[in-house]
């Protein structure tokens, strides 16, 4: 998929690109040698790119040699050494031949390890340093023209994802911009999709914090427990040029693309994904606010991708997120786009086949698997815990009570509700099914209950001083 260059990088080339370097000096020194200087003039601004292809196709293994080198012909990057002036003009005229001339990236993976003189180029002291961020660009290009997943490649990725990752990681919303647009031309095939995932924290992380701002969590933190407590901005519609904190519609945009072709790893990566990103519920507020159909289009077809290749890990946290209505309100708006529309069918679909066959008490059981509670309506509900109790604590081996004891091991510090809620449970339970107290003894629920009695959070007080007071009540009744 081509993007427009991010505006900060086109600039940077373009001025490099008109920046009178002297050649003729530079050859007399040895920067560079004559044969060198004769491929780079043949092929400099002046000439249009047709012609510049006819030249470069004419003479692929010159232009290699050029490029990267080989054994006692050293490269342009090798002779220019310390010379930003040249590095930079060479790192440009790359990117631009590999945009014009696709062969050409075939051609130098013909050497044995094409990123051997450009990955040092990469690490500078110096923030203001342009050489880096060019040589990501012409080695972005380079991976992405070649659709290469060779040896060296997969060495070389992790560099380059990291070095990216430093610009994703900035409060520059360009400098964001570019990495986002490089990670997008990098995830062409699996080899780099795994490793764009092994280095996940690097990676993804930040991304989804940008995601997180622009669904108006904080300043992008680290958790949605504002999303699952109802906390966050709802608002129906996004302002026309930024989402919440600020966040521009194209990088937006680029974000979403980015997750999108991880979302083709949704059979490997999916729990995860949603396990550690809180990822169906983050989606799910972004399709409300979502003000473009290219933005919704990216959402909804994420989201397809992730719930249809964990349908059953997956689709209960959509239904606890309330995704079922905000397709349903989607539904109403007048859209256009095939593609949209046919993922939003697709999902409507699937969500409605899953949910026409569920109980009450499934609602609960996935809920509480989903590692994050909120006041639904079971939680409150004296039948269903009349009806449940028994079934909940039987429920895979205890499995529930479990759940409920690692959920309640968590500080919950942006979210002390779910201690509270949590607390009603096994207060619940000890209620209706008092002889099975020893169960939940056990796993340590009523020693946690206990430790909360303490909680500076009032309602958490309560409710774990609610729950003791059953358990104590039916140990002085035996």
């Amino acid at each position: 998929m081509s993007l427009d260059p991010p505006t900060y990088l086109a600039s940077l080339q373009s001025n490099i690109r008109q920046r009178p370097i002297p050649w003729d000096g530079a050859v007399r020194a040895g920067t560079l040698t004559e044969e060198q200087y004769s491929k780079i003039r043949a092929v400099d601004k002046a000439k249009k790119p047709d012609q510049r292809k006819q030249i470069v196709q004419g003479d692929l293994d010159g232009y290699r040699l050029l490029f990267v080198g080989a054994s006692g012909k050293p490269s342009v990057i090798e002779s220019a050494g310390q010379h930003a002036n040249v590095i930079q003009y060479i790192l440009v005229l790359l990117s631009d031949l590999l945009d014009d001339v696709p062969s050409l990236a075939r051609a130098l993976f013909t050497n044995p390890d094409p990123y051997q003189h450009f990955l040092p180029l990469l690490r500078s002291s110096n923030n203001e340093d342009p050489i880096p961020l060019l040589t990501a660009h012409a080695l972005a290009s380079l991976m992405a023209a070649a659709r290469d997943e060779s040896r060296p490649t997969h060495q070389a990725l992790p560099v380059i994802l990291s070095y990216l990752a430093g610009l994703a990681k900035s409060t520059d919303a360009g400098l964001q911009d570019i990495a986002v647009q490089e990670y997008s031309s990098l995830l062409f095939g699996r080899l780099s999709r795994d490793q764009f995932w092994n280095q996940r924290s690097e990676t993804v992380s930040p991304l989804v914090k940008i995601l997180q701002t622009a669904a108006g969590i904080g300043n992008g933190g680290n958790s949605s427990s504002s999303l699952w407590s109802g906390n966050a901005s709802t608002r129906s519609g996004g302002f026309e040029g930024s989402l919440g904190g600020g966040v521009g519609l194209q990088l937006l945009y680029h974000v979403l693309l980015v997750i999108w072709q991880m979302s083709f790893e949704a059979e490997s990566i999916g729990d995860e994904l949603d396990d550690e990103y809180d990822i169906i519920i983050l989606y799910t507020q972004l399709l409300r606010l979502s003000p473009k159909e290219k933005t919704t289009r990216l959402i909804l077809s994420t989201l397809y991708n992730l719930l249809e290749k964990n349908q059953k890990s997956l689709l209960p946290t959509a239904v606890l997120a309330r995704l079922p209505s905000v397709l349903e309100n989607l539904a109403s708006r007048h859209l256009t786009d095939p593609d949209l529309l046919e993922d939003l069918e697709a999902l409507k679909e699937m969500l409605d086949e899953y949910t026409k066959t569920k109980t009450t008490f499934d609602e609960y059981v996935a809920e509480v698997q989903s590692g994050h509670l909120r006041w639904s309506p079971p939680h409150r509900n004296a039948v269903f815990w009349a009806e449940n109790a028994r079934r909940i604590l039987d429920f895979e081996n205890g499995a529930i009570a479990r759940k409920l004891a690692a959920i309640m091991q968590q500080p919950w510090d942006n979210d002390k509700q779910v201690l509270a809620i949590a607390c009603n449970d096994v207060g619940c339970l000890v209620k209706e099914v008092p002889e099975r107290r020893y169960q939940l003894e056990k796993v340590g629920l009523k020693r946690r209950v206990m430790e909360l009695m303490q909680s500076e959070d009032e309602n958490v007080r309560w409710e774990s001083l609610r729950a003791l007071g059953g358990w104590l009540k039916y140990s002085f009744d035996q």
